[in-house]
């Protein structure tokens, strides 16, 4: 976890707390029944039980720890119940949201997807499978903000901890990146050119590609799954 002083001190220290600790679940450097100490993170970061505590609350609604009383908070296993239900709502969110920035789309915001896409190529290249995540949600970010629903990507972002985790098991396959990156390419043309049906297609294969990947992951990391 990174020292606390080098993290954006506009958020809350409580935020930034689950911010990091979310990125050594997502990572697996945090292994699923790993316990979390609550003192230990506090000294860690030099601050009192209380935002550490704020962010063990966020991190179990976002079903990623258990908080068990009496016995500690421990880093949950994979649920594919969880996984499968927030690809559900990702894809019906998403769907809408995609139809719409083919109606109305920020050109200021356009500006930017480039450099998204351009930030996951420099990831690729460098094996940087973290970066790679949040560069690819950034893209997907972007596009709900160019479209003008930004909260639809907040709502996102609360459910789809166990997506991001099977996600991230399946980046070590570097034959996989580019094939995403150019998926994304497909959206944004099918936006470019104001196709909501090419748009939500593309979408939809998109986020279809963890339902192809599940059960190879499943198989090969079995000890993670609930």
């Amino acid at each position: 976890m990174a020292p606390l002083d080098l993290l954006d001190q506009t958020t809350s220290i409580a935020r930034l707390i689950e911010l990091e600790i979310r990125k050594a679940i997502v990572t697996l450097a945090m292994k699923p029944g790993a316990p979390l100490s609550e003192q230990e993170i506090a000294v860690r970061y030099g601050v009192s039980r209380q935002p550490v505590r704020e962010a063990f609350i966020a991190l179990a609604r976002s079903g990623l720890v258990e908080v068990l009383p009496r016995r500690g908070t421990f880093v949950v296993k994979i649920s594919v119940e969880r996984m499968l239900e927030a690809r559900f709502v990702r894809e019906s969110l998403e769907s809408a949201v995609v139809r719409r920035a083919c109606e109305r789309f920020d050109a200021r915001v356009r500006t930017r997807i480039d450099f998204h896409l351009e930030a996951q190529e420099l990831a690729a290249a460098a094996g940087e499978h973290y970066e790679f995540q949040r560069a690819d949600e950034a893209f997907h970010a972007a596009i709900a903000e160019g479209a003008g629903c930004p909260s639809a990507w907040t709502v996102i972002e609360d459910l789809k901890a166990h997506m991001d985790r099977v996600c991230h098991l399946t980046l070590p396959s570097a034959s996989s990146l580019p094939g995403l990156i150019e998926q994304h390419r497909l959206i944004l043309a099918a936006i470019d050119r104001r196709d909501p049906d090419g748009a939500e297609a593309a979408l939809r294969a998109h986020l279809s590609e963890i339902l192809r990947a599940l059960p190879t992951v499943q198989r090969d990391h079995r000890d993670l799954f609930a």
